[in-house]
Formats: structure tokens, sequence, C-alpha cells
């Protein structure tokens, strides 16, 4: 969050988001980088967790994630996920 909030507009294309993180979840994380008053807040954010339940990937779209990757990651699923979102 931090990191991108101090960002140019625009530097980034997509987030990878880590859901379990010590100071803020990527849940806290993804609400408050889709409430800064910024162009790029819409950017794609992917979840990456091994939460990998039908319910946490509810729970990571209603945050506003807008996919969710279970760990260990597919590189190949991750490249064609950030090609249609990207």
């Amino acid at each position: 969050m931090e990191k991108f909030s101090a960002a140019p507009n625009g530097y980034y294309d997509a987030v990878l988001m880590d859901v379990r993180m010590p100071v803020m979840n990527g849940y806290e994380a993804t609400r408050a980088i889709r409430a800064l008053a910024r162009a790029d807040a819409a950017l794609p954010i992917i979840a990456m967790t091994a939460d990998a339940f039908a319910e946490d990937v509810e729970r990571c779209l209603a945050a506003g994630m807008n996919a969710h990757l279970s760990k260990p990651m597919d590189i190949h699923k991750l490249m064609a996920l950030l090609e249609r979102l990207c």
C-alpha cells in the first residue's frame, strides 16, 4: 500500500497481493488502494495466497481484487492472467 501510494500515477501495471502480511493484510491493503483518489487505483490486483477454498476466492473478490491465484504459483497461469487483465 505504501509503495503504491508513494509511486507516480501509472507507475504500476498490476499488484500481486500477498493476503497474509504482518501489519496490513491483503484485504485491507486492497481496500485502501481502491479508496485512493488516484486515476490508477483501479489497476488489477491479483491475490497470491495458499488459501485456496472457494470462500477464500470470494473474500478476495469482495475486497476488490480482480483475481485469485493459489500457491504454489503456476507461472503460466500468472502470465495468462496478466495478459488478460493488463
